[in-house]
């Protein structure tokens, strides 16, 4: 408690009026995965061309901007995150004519558009992986390569290092037509780029830059703490330690990555990205370019990912504090979560975000139940900053039971179904015979069309807090006391969004299941905006909050006073 009235009393050190805030600070993001958004071709297969059809359902919910997962021409080993073009959009999702319409039909709508950008690795089908193996024009330390350990007992050359890859075995595979190993963080099939190489660097620079030309507002930066590794002064990789978090020597968990993560050379990278960011806005204008920083690190390390006191990094390093909540948690877990970022990051500069799923992580639904969907789009949209939504979680959607296909065989592939659009063939996602991955069962009952239709659908108390996020209350979040949160009970969270003047926001959600009693929580009298559909309470009526308010299980409202 006394860490919360810290923080809200630092804020009010600065004051800062609404027109100061840049349109991603309080933005309302969306991730598309675009295999699986719209089909326009019947191939069962989503495109460029089916996100640009549904373009307009993104204006419709509240949404700021769209982050797009990779659509470039990729081998789709790791399903785009294997690129072999970066500047070519792969025949999966269309063509460059197409990407060009869907800029233009985006910008009509008053829509920004976020690229996935995967600077780590390559694909091994890229013409400069080619290049390097064969050490032609320049390329030889493109990647990084090593020629190894001779093991003086058996004499064989084994890896430069015991690093494991994030999928597991060994960060390196010998290259026979190279004779040395390259390094892949990830698949073999992904080998790392040699960022410690100016030409690396000036190639990836071209990259945005061929993007930013084309329109793009943003991009969201895959993998960012495995973009540097530590090397010696004499060009060899020190072993990383054990961690004592797992017994199999092949599982990533086994060791502690101190020499393959977060290293100072990749924060300094987040810095030159972000100039060149503000050197193009400078010379093209426009608004504010954002980058948004993937990283499963400390808070500590995304503190410096969003810069320091001389220099500028990555404005949105991305918080997946909330994706850890189970369905067990309580709202003093929530508020545990909270925390941990704005004690940091909050409180140092002044920013935040807050992501409850992405293509990698089971929905809402699965890992917390489907009678928590609602509870979390809440809080995310309640709190102040950014929220950055997936696909679906807008409708309740849940992951799916697949089988491998020759299409895809990936643990991941439950979070990735299509989007269910409306109760009819193939949830309206395609004409195909079949799609790439099954449609949810209960597309039926959970889709755009009928929740559209329903008063107090996941989508429709979606839409009602994207409403809020303009209100002059919610754009005073970073105004002296412009808000607040604490678990008021065990189970009940309470946030507080307000101008300080005339208008008040006290949004309460309910994690547990049984019914709470409050008494007292102001001397004014609230009305019901918004309310979910565990809720008894009407909109428009009004309560006293001097009195009890009473919240069945897994209930959440927002309240609204004005003066």
């Amino acid at each position: 408690m006394l860490t919360r009235l810290l923080l809200c009393l630092l804020a009010s050190l600065t004051t800062v009026a609404a027109t100061d805030i840049d349109w991603w600070e309080n933005a309302a993001l969306y991730q598309i995965y675009p295999r699986s958004f719209q089909d326009s071709n019947g191939d069962g297969v989503g495109d460029l061309q089916g996100i640009t059809r549904r373009l307009a359902y993104l204006k419709e919910i509240g949404i700021t901007a769209t982050w797009l997962s990779p659509i470039f021409s990729s081998p789709m080993s790791d399903f785009g995150y294997d690129i072999s073009n970066f500047t070519e959009i792969d025949p999966t999702f269309g063509t460059m004519d197409d990407f060009k319409a869907m800029m233009v039909q985006t910008k009509s709508l008053g829509l920004k558009i976020i690229l996935d950008f995967v600077p780590n690795h390559s694909s091994d089908e890229c013409e400069w992986f080619t290049k390097s193996v064969n050490r032609q024009d320049g390329y030889d330390d493109f990647y990084v390569w090593h020629d190894g350990k001779v093991n003086a007992t058996t004499g064989e050359r084994e890896p430069p290092s015991n690093w494991v890859s994030v999928f597991g075995g060994s960060q390196w595979t010998w290259h026979e037509t190279r004779q040395q190993f390259f390094l892949h963080q990830f698949q073999v099939k992904q080998p790392d780029l040699n960022f410690s190489n100016p030409m690396v660097r000036e190639h990836l620079l071209d990259v945005l830059g061929f993007w930013l030309d084309l329109g793009v507002d943003g991009f969201r930066i895959d993998a960012v703490p495995h973009i540097f590794e530590h090397r010696n002064s004499d060009g060899s990789y020190r072993d990383e330690p054990l961690s004592g978090w797992s017994s199999d020597p092949n599982s990533y968990d086994y060791h502690n990555h101190i020499y393959t993560k977060d290293q100072p050379a990749t924060v300094e990278l987040m810095y030159e990205w972000r100039d060149y960011l503000l050197e193009y806005q400078a010379k093209h204008g426009g608004e504010t370019r954002v980058l948004l920083a993937e990283a499963y690190s400390p808070v500590e390390t995304l503190s410096a990912y969003f810069g320091n006191e001389t220099r500028l990094g990555t404005q949105l390093p991305m918080n997946f504090q909330l994706m850890y909540l189970s369905g067990f948690s309580t709202a003093r877990d929530v508020v545990g979560s909270i925390d941990y970022w704005m004690n940091t990051m909050w409180s140092r500069h002044q920013t935040a975000n807050w992501v409850v799923g992405n293509h990698d992580t089971p929905r809402v639904a699965s890992r917390m139940g489907a009678h928590k969907v609602d509870l979390l789009n809440v809080i995310v949209n309640a709190l102040p900053g950014a929220s950055v939504t997936y696909y679906g979680e807008e409708i309740g959607m849940s992951n799916v039971e697949t089988e491998c296909t020759e299409i895809s065989c990936d643990g991941r592939d439950g979070e990735r179904t299509p989007m269910q659009w409306a109760p009819a063939r193939n949830a309206d996602f395609s004409t195909a015979e079949s799609t790439w991955l099954p449609i949810g069962p209960d597309f039926e009952r959970l889709n755009v069309r009928t929740e559209r239709g329903v008063a107090r659908s996941t989508l429709q108390v979606f839409k009602g807090l994207q409403q809020l996020k303009s209100s002059s209350a919610f754009l005073s979040f970073k105004q002296p006391g412009g808000f607040s949160y604490e678990a008021i009970t065990e189970q009940v969270l309470q946030i507080i969004r307000t101008n300080q003047r005339n208008e008040e926001f006290r949004i309460l959600v309910n994690m547990g299941n049984k019914i709470e009693m409050i008494n007292g929580l102001s001397n004014k009298v609230y009305e019901f905006v918004l309310a979910t559909a565990y809720s008894v309470h009407r909109i428009g009526e009004t309560i006293d909050l001097s009195q009890v308010l009473v919240m069945m299980p897994y209930e959440a409202i927002v309240l609204r006073w004005l003066a």
